[in-house]
């Protein structure tokens, strides 16, 4: 097994009828988190890090990291850059090794994002590495400070999109939001059907941390094909940490152990749960 391309790893689960699971990570604990839950359930995954993250975990330390985790699982592991923003810090990305990167795009003007993906995706074709793009704008934040609303997906313009850009995944917003849901989102399964039926790219679903189990099989029924986890595995370590903290002789130690399993069991459970036949 070994560090693969994301690409691979979607066409395994199209193939299948099941979704990949992709996880943002932010230090050593969530990698390892991560890549013991993917091991343990012998089901390849996606480990991410978004450029937003990088003030508080920086490339040069956490890339490498991450890329070596991958090379020395025992499962298919892809290395991805999520919603690279900057040309220059997509292209670190991709010497560090990494086998994906995500343009977003998604609140340009629709000429201005096709230009940019191109460029991104005839950057990326270099190294072998494939392309995520974003059609639609994913509500909430990926960790910055401006809060976008949601603007659905448009069907035509994923067709369109897919043709014109090159890209190997497609980000589709359909309710869907980054961060923590102040209640239970109302996914547009409609539009994603019609996109579906529009595109040939393999979707993508952000923003997954607070969607019920029932909703992420029914997005995969209709042709959900990656699912990012992040906010979800960020609270499990810290609460973990926490209640490991509140007993009788914590250490420091201990508390990397208790977010370590943090990450685990949640990555565990959204791995059963993207894993279930269509």
């Amino acid at each position: 097994m070994a560090l693969v391309n994301m690409k691979e790893l979607i066409r395994q689960a199209d193939e299948a009828g099941v979704a990949c699971g992709a996880f943002n990570v932010a230090n050593m604990e969530m990698v390892m988190g991560v890549i013991k839950a993917a091991e343990e359930t012998n089901t390849p995954v996606i480990m991410q890090i978004a450029e937003k993250r990088l003030p508080y975990s920086p490339l040069p330390v956490i890339g490498p990291m991450m890329v070596a985790a991958a090379k020395d699982a025992n499962i298919d592991v892809a290395v991805h850059f999520d919603h690279g923003l900057s040309m220059s810090l997509i292209r670190q990305a991709l010497d560090m090794g990494f086998t994906s990167v995500m343009f977003d795009g998604s609140t340009m003007p629709y000429k201005g994002n096709v230009e940019k993906t191109r460029e991104v995706v005839d950057l990326a074709k270099t190294y072998g590495a494939a392309v995520e793009c974003e059609i639609g704008v994913v509500g909430g934040s990926e960790g910055g400070n401006i809060e976008h609303k949601i603007k659905y997906t448009d069907p035509l313009d994923a067709k369109m999109f897919s043709e014109q850009t090159g890209a190997d995944a497609m980000a589709v917003a359909i309710g869907n939001a980054h961060g923590v849901y102040k209640e239970a989102p109302n996914l547009r399964f409609d539009i994603l059907r019609k996109v579906k039926e529009k595109s040939a790219l393999p979707l993508v679903l952000h923003g997954g941390s607070g969607i019920s189990d029932d909703d992420f099989q029914e997005a995969i029924r209709c042709g959900i094909r990656k699912v990012n986890i992040g906010t979800a595995s960020f609270l499990a370590a810290m609460n973990y940490a926490k209640t490991f903290l509140q007993g009788d002789a914590p250490d420091y130690f201990g508390m990397s152990d208790a977010m370590v399993s943090g990450v685990f069991e949640n990555v565990k459970h959204h791995i059963d749960v993207f894993n279930f036949r269509i």
